[in-house]
């Protein structure tokens, strides 16, 4: 976990340590963990780790057991298949308008930003990467006008942060999530909206086919249809 820096904010400050713990693995669903040890850990105290701890809670990231600690909740295929299904529903026609809506400033901050996924994938940094990730996700959607899909998208991300990055080395690399953004970023430069919806389909349906059969693999089970059938007809209708 990194280090707290100074003591303003301090709960949000902890629960973004958390959440990148969660996203990296070195939290796992399932296990039970402290909230005193936690505190010690950031050298904080232990009432705005509780804090934290609450906000995660109501998020559904990790269940409070009293006088015992907290777990990490483990997600089940069709909480993943119901995100990625209301991702698609928002991101890609969010694309598309913003496509109608680009000046250089939207294009030279999605270069630096995927430029800064490349320099974290190149380090293997996930926690990096990922905030950029999210970062050019942002600019995307803030680009339409419309500033509530940025805290909407950002939420929908946040109650799936215990398998967010868990296809890196499984499924495909960072360098190849990276990648992925390439032809939004193209088709944004190019004044595309039809372009630009069909590149942002492809990446968010992409992650959430590997995510969805990744955590059915994960719990045991098959996939149903009717949980893979939220993001493939989701798609489907993208397109039309």
């Amino acid at each position: 976990m990194r280090e707290i820096a100074g003591n303003a904010n301090l709960s949000t400050q902890i629960a973004e340590v958390v959440k990148e713990a969660i996203v990296t693995g070195e939290m796992r669903p399932g296990e039970l963990y402290s909230v005193s040890q936690l505190a010690d850990r950031l050298n904080v105290s232990r009432t705005p780790a509780r804090e934290a701890l609450l906000g995660l809670a109501d998020l559904g990231l990790v269940r409070i057991e009293r006088n015992r600690g907290f777990r990490v909740v483990r997600r089940e295929p069709r909480q993943i298949a119901e995100v990625f299904h209301l991702r698609l529903l928002l991101e890609v026609p969010a694309a598309r308008l913003a496509a109608q809506h680009v000046d250089p400033a939207l294009i030279d901050g999605l270069r630096r930003e995927l430029a800064d996924m490349g320099a974290a994938a190149a380090d293997h940094d996930e926690a990096r990467f990922m905030a950029h990730d999210r970062a050019f996700h942002a600019l995307v959607l803030t680009a339409g006008g419309n500033s509530l899909l940025v805290t909407t998208v950002a939420h929908l991300r946040d109650t799936i942060a215990t398998v967010g990055a868990s296809t890196v080395d499984r499924t495909r690399s960072l360098a190849d999530i990276a990648a992925e953004h390439l032809p939004i970023l193209d088709a944004l430069a190019d004044r595309d909206p039809a372009a630009a919806a069909e590149a942002m389909r492809r990446h968010v349906a992409h992650t959430g086919e590997l995510l969805l059969a990744q955590v059915a693999a994960e719990n045991g089970r098959h996939l149903a249809p009717a949980e893979a059938e939220l993001i493939r007809g989701t798609q489907d209708k993208a397109k039309e």
